[in-house]
């Protein structure tokens, strides 16, 4: 054990370790609270006593629910080694977020907000006391859960933050290489000297990695062979890179840089928010400081997005799922411009229903005053032209998973197996829209044929206007002879609606029930094969029957595997493609107008609109 005057830890209670300092879960003596200590080494008294000082003072001017909070400086008792005593943060950082194998191909959209909210929010703090940090990398971002159950993000680690203004320029170097700004990459991983100076902006680029980090559990720039091994294509690839672009990957050895300008299919990130951020991540990604935005760009552009709120959208026809950031104050005509631009959907030919029924949006009316839409509950866009179905985009999941090598390497199957949870992961999420995007299809159709919401309205003539009596007669006694004809097409139709509403509940028990659950449950056993590698890996040999065991766990882990893929393509995407078939028949029809006489009521039902045939 080690302890200062108010606080002691144990030394296997590591939470983190730099190059001047360790930093300990420990306990107060007085109340057993939890913090953390940041006990300083011998390395660190070799710097000079004013950057020794930084630290302590860059924290006690601070004060902000997104920075983690300086409790106390003390000393250990026997080497009267430096301590900092702060806040606990105990659900690790963002890396560690990031390094579950769930987030590998990125964060959800509302966790994502959450760090951009945080993030931005304790930036802005640093900005306003005139403190640059030179370290922003997502292990340096602390993540506790509030009392709501929600992530609060805070930054940390002030080892290499200083005092500096907006026009001011420093020259030393600090910082950790993937998240460096190019020109301190030069000088601090390639060793070439250099006279640069580097100003405020160099965290811009550390937040812009970070940020991209966060979407999408990749780096955005990668040589071949991975930015610690191949340096120099690492310097090329950032001070090269095109404007606009917000990645560029190297494949191959010597190979060209494939630039991208777009975030990949395979982050969770929806359209809306794509739109929203890529310009920002373009423009802090910026290696000229002159060209990249400044901080009073930076922070009104984020806090632009935060204060939007979101519209759910669910394109009937198209079959796809939209979320609509706009402002609180934007009225109907720019929220029909926002669906556009996602849909193609001009805003004349856009007609909305909520919970089945029609839902009249006057021009004038502001966004918070619709009605308040939710991912399970979104307003139901029709279009007055036929729309081609779209679907989920998605990327094949089988792409994602690793091949696997019989022979046994307790590292490398170790990386395999998180790669291949990460991969049953992300094809459980894929599961999960195919399904939703399936339950909208169904009610929508079913409010279509229901009456409630004709699939391609079109605006008829009104009726000539009744001369005479005689005329009215005529017209009665047609009216009479049409509903005798109509009376079994709509006995018809209410078989086909009750079949179609019965097939809604069957969809939704049985697809979660069985298809999720079996995947869920292949992951649950996968995730102790995996957490059972982590405890391998630490050790150099495996003796002879703890080998067999590893040998056997491995198996099973391609066992299970196969099954979720099989399960993915036999039943979640055959089902769905069916369904989207049958969907493409029904809203390629001719559009279902109000009649002008019950002659019109004669509807003849597509045959591949039999329920039984949707599964």
């Amino acid at each position: 054990m080690q302890s200062t005057p108010n606080y002691l830890w144990n030394m296997d209670d590591v939470l983190g370790q730099g190059a001047t300092a360790s930093v300990y879960k420990a306990r107060s003596k007085r109340s057993g609270e939890l913090v953390a200590v940041k006990v300083f080494n011998n390395a660190s008294y070799l710097r000079p006593q004013e950057v020794q000082m930084r630290e302590f003072e860059v924290l006690r001017k601070l004060n902000h629910k997104n920075i983690v909070k300086l409790f106390a400086v003390e000393e250990t008792g026997n080497s009267k080694q430096k301590v900092l005593v702060m806040e606990y943060c105990s659900r690790g950082s963002l890396l560690s977020v990031l390094e579950d194998p769930e987030n590998s191909f990125g964060l959800s959209e509302s966790e994502f907000l959450i760090v951009l909210h945080c993030v931005v929010a304790g930036m802005n703090h640093l900005r306003e006391n005139s403190i640059v940090h030179r370290d922003i990398k997502p292990g340096n971002i602390m993540r506790l859960v509030g009392e709501d159950g929600q992530s609060i993000y805070k930054l940390t680690d002030f080892g290499a933050a200083r005092e500096l203004d907006d026009d001011e320029k420093f020259v030393s170097v600090y910082g950790t290489e993937e998240y460096l700004h190019p020109d301190m990459y030069e000088r601090a991983v390639l060793r070439k000297p250099q006279q640069k100076a580097y100003g405020v902006t160099v965290d811009l680029w550390s937040i812009g990695v970070t940020f991209y980090h966060a979407a999408t559990g990749n780096l955005p720039f990668i040589p071949f062979g991975g930015p610690r091994r191949n340096k120099e294509i690492m310097y090329k690839i950032t001070t090269e890179k095109p404007a606009g672009a917000i990645a560029g990957v190297q494949r191959q050895e010597n190979g060209p840089i494939e630039w991208r300008y777009e975030l990949p299919i395979t982050c969770q990130l929806s359209v809306g928010l794509k739109s929203q951020l890529i310009p920002i991540l373009a423009n802090i990604l910026e290696v000229d400081q002159e060209k990249c935005w400044g901080f009073d760009q930076f922070f009104a552009e984020t806090t632009d997005i935060l204060h939007r709120i979101v519209v759910h959208v669910f394109s009937l026809q198209q079959a796809t799922m939209h979320r609509v950031y706009i402002h609180a104050y934007n009225t109907t005509t720019i929220f029909l411009e926002a669906v556009f631009t996602q849909t193609n959907i001009a805003p004349h030919h856009q007609e909305y229903f909520f919970e089945g029924h029609p839902y009249q949006l006057e021009p004038s009316l502001q966004a918070h005053n619709f009605s308040r839409t939710t991912e399970n509950s979104p307003l139901t866009l029709l279009s007055s032209v036929p729309e081609e179905p779209v679907g989920v985009r998605f990327r094949d999941p089988s792409l994602e998973f690793p091949k696997f090598v019989p022979k046994v390497d307790v590292l490398a199957d170790c990386s395999m197996a998180k790669g291949v949870l990460s991969a049953v992961h992300q094809t459980l999420k894929i599961s999960r829209s195919l399904l939703k995007c399936q339950e909208f299809i169904l009610r929508g159709l079913y409010w279509v044929i229901a009456g409630k919401a004709p699939l391609n309205p079109a605006s008829g003539n009104s009726s000539p206007e009744l001369k005479d009596l005689a005329e009215v007669k005529t017209r009665l006694q047609t009216v009479t002879e049409d509903l005798t004809r109509c009376s079994h097409s709509i006995s018809e139709h209410k078989g086909t609606l009750d079949s179609l509403l019965s097939e809604l509940v069957k969809h939704r028990k049985q697809a979660h029930e069985n298809s999720i659950r079996q995947m869920e449950c292949c992951l649950e056993k996968m995730q102790l094969i995996y957490k059972q590698f982590k405890k391998t890996r630490m050790s150099p040999r495996l003796a002879y029957n703890e080998e067999q065991i590893h040998k056997l766990d491995k198996m099973n882990l391609g066992h299970l595997a196969k099954k979720v893929l099989s399960i993915f393509q036999e039943d979640c995407v055959q089902k769905y493609q069916a369904m989207l078939a049958i969907h493409g028949n029904i809203t390629r029809g001719p559009a279902r107008d109000v009649p002008n006489s019950v002659d019109g009521c004669n509807l003849e039902t597509s045959p591949s609109l039999n329920p039984g045939s949707m599964f």
